[in-house]
This record gives structure tokens, C-alpha cells and sequence, in this order.
């Protein structure tokens, strides 16, 4: 009985894998073993830094509220303590973003933690 392979399937799954390593470096690009390797490699740093994202922005947004509230003399800490105590709820992103685009909406806030 002659040998049955699906050289068909394994062509199609090997050059599915070296179209997606296309541009990286070295044999990365052009030797299946290693691009198999390498690729399974970039999906795992994907997946995590997918949720390292998250974590990112929000030291951003601290940065940035941080930078905006030194002006004010007052510092990020005792801001986020203030705006706690007096009830306001404004999230991170958002404060973040009316300290870059809408300074004087951030004066108000900041007006009214202060008061």
C-alpha cells in the first residue's frame, strides 16, 4: 500500500506560518523550525502585553495628572485623597485628558477640591 501525505495541508500550514514571520530578522523569516519558533514566541508576548497595555496608559494618565496638579502646588496623591473625599468622580483617563486639552476645566476641578 503505497504512503498517503497530505502535502497539500502540511505546504499550505508551513507557508502560513512563514507569510506571518514575513520581515523578520535572520532565518526568523525563511526557515520554517525557526520561524515556527520565533512566531509562537511574538504570539505569547501578544497575549501578554495586551493586558500590560492597560497598566501602561494608567501610569500615563498619573504622569500627566501628576504634571498638570505641580502647577497648582499640590501633588497627584493629594488630589485623587481630595477628589475621594469630596465625592467626585472622575476617572483617570478623564483627568488626564482635561489636563492636556482642557486646562481650564482642570482649574475648576482643581478649584473645587481645593474650596
Amino acid at each position: 500500500m503505497p504512503r498517503s501525505v497530505n502535502a497539500v495541508a502540511s505546504r499550505r500550514r508551513r507557508k502560513k506560518i512563514l507569510d506571518q514571520t514575513k520581515g523578520y530578522w535572520g532565518s526568523g523569516k525563511n526557515v520554517y523550525t525557526v520561524a515556527k519558533n520565533i512566531h509562537e514566541k511574538g504570539l505569547t508576548y501578544a497575549y501578554r502585553d495586551r493586558r500590560k497595555k492597560k497598566g501602561n496608559f494608567r501610569s500615563l494618565w498619573i504622569a500627566r495628572i501628576n504634571a498638570a496638579t505641580r502647577e497648582y502646588d499640590m501633588s497627584y496623591s493629594e488630589l485623587m485623597g481630595k477628589l475621594k473625599e469630596k465625592n467626585i468622580i472622575l476617572n483617570r483617563k478623564v483627568l488626564a485628558d482635561l489636563a492636556i486639552h482642557n486646562p481650564n476645566a482642570f482649574e475648576a476641578v482643581i478649584k473645587e477640591v481645593k474650596a
